[in-house]
């Protein structure tokens, strides 16, 4: 299928032949008839995609200064290549769209296919032949309703989301400043809404339309103040909707000074917003942001799990607001199609961009791009990027998932070191396949994981998706009898574990099986399990991990398996490298808040016991300050004791001797663990961590729940 797509790096715009979106139980794929360019939020991310590196970071001071703190932490070097990383990231234009529903996830009900929907959502509904779109981001279209109308409907719902925040009452004098495509909504929703109207802007053009939508009275924004006197016989606005675009603060100061005493000042377009004190203070005025398309926005349970909100209780979600919209277009209420300047064939594309750009001098509003209907577009074929031949000495690599994490540190490992060749890329998004497969130089690229488990070519499986998909991947992979890398953890549950035990023992050739538990493979840990020569020792480990919020997918029981399953593991790995033997028994205990019934797992104290008689405390802390540095170790044996500090630096104190050794940077052993890899791969050494080493971090994690649960200590293997 085809989809534009822009460069964040370099702002290239162009249309390319990706693979269709996977679609996921939760939702349905939509052949798209019609989307609409967002003549203002598009321009504004085309702008910035085109702006130079310092332009960029002019315009997101809020992420320079994240990244001015994680370098301190990772170094600038690593932090540099996460950045631009980032950078080569591509954005996804478009927003909202309607199209006809050709694919139906399994937990899906009440849409068929062939069934006319509309959609919204950033990241969904974009400007691509096939979408993916959640099931509380799509609505039914209303048969009168054609499909250039119902592709208004996110812009639409933006529009009636602030009517209903500034809660108009029949009879009441509203002011819309700014009369663009949200405005020219915001005057006919409130109309419907039997409300008198006077609209503001610069652009007579926008003033006449606004008249012919129904505003009672229109100005010039130089004369707001003397119109609103005479439209309100001198009593003032009764509210005020800022839909205007501009980086001033004078919309903020106008809608206070034309409001009424105790009035509503709303904003939906994007402004300065230095409330003046004085004159909202004298009158009592109330100022409110109104959120994107309504209750559900920026809530990943909402948009992309399909949790709805309570009927009840929130009366008005995203969806609710979508639907709304549409009825309120069907009873010819809202008229879109008079907003509509311009119309394109999505081959044409470009074009629409051009005039945003500013590189054809026209006025433009609403611009609609149609699409020709066309059924092969929905097959997910492996796309054949690159022409290059694959040996038959290298390691032939197939990877599943492409995060940050993945671009910004395996990948560049896999391509510096020349035993691994890049193969197959598998992601969830056409988008992300195309974009890291052009750049690493991929032979592939599919959104169909079994185009990588049934590829001969392909000997050897990289798995770094979501973590609730690694048990299902890591099985498939060794039952097509590839070699396999998944990033940590190994999976979530004590039945994928036994699942994979049993898959592994059966194998009728063994292949190799790692888990990504690079920290062993790190030069400073190798030069500590040297030193120490597994003598009898106790361990502290302290992680200074941060927070990451509640609504993040690695917290969620279910997808990330939390914190302690999803990351302690690597802590638990590390130590029973140094110590060289089995963990024997757990036993953990947390920070308990007041008003949570379970344990925070965010910040934990553990204490493992070994059969060797050794033992290691890690401390596992969200809690803190990010200034300190994330990862320390101390060990202590026979006369010795050694300290380790965040991969830098390790001071060794024996006898009356302190040693110390320094990395250039930070290193926590990816290289080192992908020659090991490698090794192992060929036949010619052994695997970093061997497959019963996995099996017994995986195990040792899931008892730190079971001990945290039950406040007892658990032993291991009992």
């Amino acid at each position: 299928m085809n989809q534009l797509i822009q460069s964040y790096k370099t702002g290239e715009l162009g249309i390319f032949d990706v693979p269709s979106p996977v679609c996921d139980k939760n939702g349905v794929l939509i052949r798209t008839a019609a989307s609409l360019v967002s003549a203002g939020t598009e321009k504004m991310i085309v702008d910035i995609a085109k702006k130079s590196l310092l332009g960029k970071a002019q315009a997101r001071p809020d992420l320079v200064k994240q990244v001015i703190q994680k370098r301190k932490q990772e170094g600038v070097r690593n932090k540099l290549e996460k950045v631009f990383n980032k950078l080569d990231t591509p954005i996804t234009l478009g927003y909202s769209c309607a199209g006809r529903v050709v694919e139906i996830g399994e937990a899906m009900t009440g849409v068929s296919v062939g069934d006319r929907v509309a959609c919204g959502g950033a990241g969904f509904a974009s400007h691509a032949e096939v979408n993916y779109i959640p099931k509380n981001l799509f609505v039914k279209i209303p048969d009168s309703v054609d499909d250039i109308d119902a592709s208004f409907v996110t812009v639409g719902s933006i529009a009636l989301q602030g009517v209903r925040q500034a809660d108009p009452k029949i009879g009441e004098n509203i002011v819309v400043i700014g009369l663009g495509l949200l405005g020219q909504l915001t005057v006919q929703l409130l109309k419907a809404n039997g409300c008198r109207v006077l609209g503001t802007d610069l652009d007579p053009d926008k003033l006449k339309l606004a008249l012919s939508l129904g505003a009672d009275m229109v100005c010039d924004t130089g004369e707001l103040i003397g119109a609103c006197q005479q439209f309100t016989t001198g009593y003032g606005a009764d509210a005020v909707i800022i839909t205007a675009s501009t980086s001033s603060n004078q919309p903020v100061v106008d809608a206070g000074e034309v409001c009424r005493m105790k009035g509503r000042v709303i904003m939906v377009g994007v402004t300065g917003m230095e409330i003046p004190r004085s004159i909202y203070y004298k009158k009592e005025l109330e100022f409110k942001l109104s959120m994107a398309y309504g209750p559900g926005r920026y809530d990943p349970d909402y948009e992309e799990k399909g949790i709805d909100y309570p009927y009840p209780f929130v009366r008005w979600t995203e969806q609710r607001n979508f639907q709304a919209f549409l009825n309120l277009v069907a009873g010819c209420r809202v008229t879109p199609k008079k907003l509509i300047t311009h119309t394109f064939d999505f081959s044409d594309a470009l074009k629409a961009y051009d005039l945003l750009e500013g590189k054809v001098k026209e006025k433009y509003l609403a611009i609609v791009l149609k699409y020709q209907q066309s059924a092969s577009v929905t097959k997910r074929e492996t796309i054949r990027i690159s022409d290059k031949t694959i040996s038959a000495d290298k390691i032939s690599v197939g990877l599943i998932g492409a995060g940050n994490f993945t671009k910004s540190v395996i990948l560049p490992q896999l391509v510096k070191n020349r035993d691994f060749a890049l193969c197959g890329l598998c992601t969830a998004t056409g988008i992300s396949a195309h974009s890291t497969g052009k750049k690493y130089g991929f032979k592939h690229i599919t959104t169909d994981a079994a185009a990588i488990f049934n590829n001969p070519e392909i000997n050897t499986v990289f798995i770094t998706t979501r973590h609730n998909t690694h048990a299902a991947f890591v099985l498939e992979a060794l039952k097509h009898q590839k070699h396999v890398f998944v990033e940590k953890p190994l999976c979530l549950t004590e039945e994928e574990l036994f699942e994979i035990k049993k898959c592994y023992a059966e194998m009728p050739k063994k292949v190799v099986l790692q888990v990504g538990f690079n920290r062993r493979h790190a030069p400073l840990i190798l030069k500590m399990k040297e030193i120490s020569n597994n003598q009898k020792m106790s361990m502290v480990y302290r992680i200074n991990a941060g927070v990451i919020p509640r609504n993040t997918w690695i917290q969620d029981p279910a997808v990330g398996g939390g914190r302690i399953v999803g990351e302690v593991c690597h802590f638990i790995d590390t130590c029973l490298f140094l110590v060289g033997s089995q963990t024997a028994s757990v036993f953990a205990s947390c920070v308990r808040q007041e008003d949570k019934s379970m344990p925070d797992e965010d910040n934990v104290n553990i204490v493992l016991n070994f059969v060797n008689g050794c033992t290691a405390s890690i401390n596992y802390f969200a809690y803190g300050n990010r200034q300190m540095p994330k990862e320390y170790i101390e060990v202590f044996c026979s006369d010795k004791a050694m300290q380790l500090c965040d991969f830098r630096e390790l001071a060794i104190f024996s006898g009356s001797k302190t040693l110390k050794y320094k990395n250039s940077g930070q290193d926590k052993g990816f290289a080192n663990e992908f020659t090991t890899l490698a090794n192992a791969v060929k036949g010619t050494g052994n695997v970093g961590t061997s497959v019963n080493e996995a099996f017994l971090v995986t195990e040792t994690a899931l008892a730190v729940l079971q001990s945290l649960n039950t406040g007892l200590p658990v032993k291991i293997g009992a």
